[in-house]
């Protein structure tokens, strides 16, 4: 008979031994993958807690190099992605790193896209396949990418919020949470919008446009099904 190994485990909606491990592995990557907006060409993975002591036995490294590809937490091709993900050129590393008072399934991307731009993500698995973004190119975040998500990076100044919000409000998109990030009064700061509506490329458009508004990223929940 046949030997029947960890990765060979069919759930219904992942391959792996471990929801935390495997299926959020997974998850985190798409959504690293996703905030990246564009083909990533290199990725150092730093790993914390038991993410960096179990990885390999759990399967942690394949389900975070599966997401990178744009897997499904459930594509039986996850089992091979290290392989695919060889293949295909992409050249990736993993590191055990102390990345804080962090939850213990924490990893950090560091990635190099086709475009040579270079975007860091940290994010954790919190169990049953649940994710947590807590940092986006060492701007503090807060969100499970569970709703459509915007994230908007601008100058902390008067009237910012309020040109985002009025384009929001003028298009119905409805807010179901909002949270403002920043480090130092008057730099640089990081709203993230969490929707029950679609944001299309026209609001996007919008809010690039407002002044003093750098970068605007959507997610859609898609990204991590």
């Amino acid at each position: 008979m046949k030997g029947i190994g960890v990765f060979d485990i069919l759930g219904p909606i992942m391959i792996g031994p471990s929801s935390s491990h495997t299926a959020g592995a997974a998850r985190l990557g798409k959504i690293a993958r996703s905030i990246a907006g564009s083909e990533i060409v290199e990725v150092t993975f730093l790993l914390h807690g038991s993410f960096a002591k179990t990885y390999k036995g759990h399967g942690t490294d394949r389900a975070l190099v599966a997401g990178i590809l744009g897997m499904e937490p459930s594509d039986e091709r996850l089992r091979n992605s290290i392989d695919i993900a060889k293949d295909a050129g992409i050249k990736f590393l993993f590191k055990e790193a102390d990345l804080g008072d962090v939850h213990p399934n924490t990893v950090k991307f560091i990635m190099r896209t086709s475009d040579e731009k270079y975007c860091e993500v940290m994010g954790s698995s919190i169990g049953g396949g649940s994710i947590q973004i807590i940092e986006v190119n060492d701007n503090e975040v807060d969100f499970t990418g569970m709703y459509e998500t915007l994230i908007v990076d601008h100058k902390d100044a008067p009237g910012v919020i309020n040109g985002v919000t009025s384009i929001l409000y003028s298009e119905n998109i409805n807010v179901a949470f909002m949270r403002v990030f920043r480090n130092h009064k008057g730099q640089d700061a990081t709203m993230i919008f969490e929707m029950d509506n679609k944001v299309n490329n026209h609001i996007i458009e919008k809010i690039k446009n407002i002044e003093l508004v750098h970068n605007v990223i959507s997610i859609s929940p898609a990204v991590i099904s």
